[in-house]
Formats: C-alpha cells, sequence, structure tokens
C-alpha cells in the first residue's frame, strides 16, 4: 500500500512535527498563562452546551 520511502518519510514528519509544536508550545508558555487564563469554563461551557442540545434531540424522538 505505501513504500518504504513514504513510510519512512511519514515518520520523520510526524517526529519533526510534534518537536516543533513542543518547542514553539514551550516558547510562548509565557503567553499562554497571560493571555489564556480560565479557557476551561470555555470548554466545560462548550461541552454542557452538546451535551443539552444532545439530550434535547434524544428526548424529542
Amino acid at each position: 500500500m505505501f513504500s518504504k520511502g513514504q513510510l519512512i518519510f511519514a515518520a520523520f514528519f510526524v517526529i519533526a512535527f510534534t518537536l516543533l509544536m513542543i518547542w514553539s508550545y514551550r516558547k510562548d508558555i509565557k503567553i499562554h498563562k497571560k493571555h489564556y487564563k480560565n479557557t476551561f469554563i470555555i470548554i466545560i461551557a462548550a461541552f454542557l452546551t452538546i451535551a443539552i442540545f444532545t439530550l434535547i434531540t434524544f428526548s424529542l424522538h
């Protein structure tokens, strides 16, 4: 299905992408702490909204 070269490229890409994302996040961690406080509240609100719509949908059927 995939050639050996494609698998090697995919493995290298995943490793490089992951390392660059970790490096970028660590570089910006001070900015994240300053500008993105209490983001867990937004995540909880989103999950609650989805749960409420799901309950309404199933209760109407």
